[in-house]
């Protein structure tokens, strides 16, 4: 699978942080796929990788996703469906946003609260969003919900809602998944793949070719090609940022 190294890296938040941190290592230090301008004017592309072969369909990554971000629970930003094939068999098919390079939500904004920053994540300004839903419209995934009740109180008395970290949600508003890039900055994980205890999710960031799931850190590019990942939808040419693997009977290697 193209495995680097196994990490022990959900001890003691201290030890995790510390050890997610050494993945996501500086540019340079690493292989990369990415061209050479990409390097000089990027820090980080974010993307992820879903491994469907493990998934059991717990919806721990959406109930984690909710308490992050204090979304009530018919917000499921990142949605785990079950998808029955013609034969019969089942599997489990988690879908938080696409990150899209060619993203339409972006593109129908008519006042630019839609934006994609430097490391590839689409986020929303709340503070610019008229809650036209434009965007939901545009949307092919279907991944954008719109705040219709008034947000649960902000913790922090000076706090204020961020793209980054858009918690709580604002009335009139849309939100989404945004990788959360608040914590991936840290040298964190993101709240879904926090807890996923199948390993089934991992964060990658394409510029240094790497990816974790929280245990095991993988050369993102290989990891990719050998399973046969694929993107949804990817017909539509939006240039999704989340590939899913189902593979062709290649091993787990629990």
């Amino acid at each position: 699978m193209g495995r680097i190294t196994r990490r022990k890296v959900l001890g003691g938040s201290v030890a995790a942080a510390g050890a997610i941190a050494a993945v996501f290592m500086p540019i340079g230090q690493r292989p990369s796929t990415a061209s050479a301008d990409d390097k000089t004017t990027k820090k980080r592309h974010w993307v992820m990788a879903i491994d469907m072969r493990r998934c059991d369909g717990c919806r721990k990554c959406t109930e984690a996703c909710q308490t992050a971000h204090k979304l009530p629970k018919t917000f499921e930003w990142i949605k785990v469906n079950e998808v029955v094939t013609k034969v019969g068999t089942r599997y489990f098919m988690p879908v938080p946003c696409q990150q899209c390079e060619n993203a339409p939500c972006l593109r129908v904004c008519p006042v630019g609260a839609t934006f994609k920053a430097a490391d590839g994540v689409i986020l929303v300004d709340q503070d610019r969003c008229i809650g036209c839903r434009m965007c939901m419209a545009a949307c092919p995934f279907g991944r954008r919900y719109f705040n219709d009740s008034d947000p649960p109180a902000f913790q922090d008395p000076f706090g204020h809602p961020t793209p980054e970290y858009p918690v709580p949600q604002q009335k009139g508003t849309v939100g989404k998944c945004m990788f959360c890039v608040h914590q991936t900055e840290q040298g964190k994980l993101p709240a879904c793949v926090e807890v996923c205890s199948m390993l089934a999710l991992y964060i990658g960031d394409a510029i240094a070719d790497v990816a974790t799931n929280g245990k095991d850190t993988v050369r993102l590019s290989e990891f990719l090609r050998n399973n046969d990942a694929w993107r949804y939808k990817e017909e539509l040419n939006t240039g999704p940022n989340v590939y899913y693997i189902t593979g062709h009977g290649q091993d787990l290697e629990f």
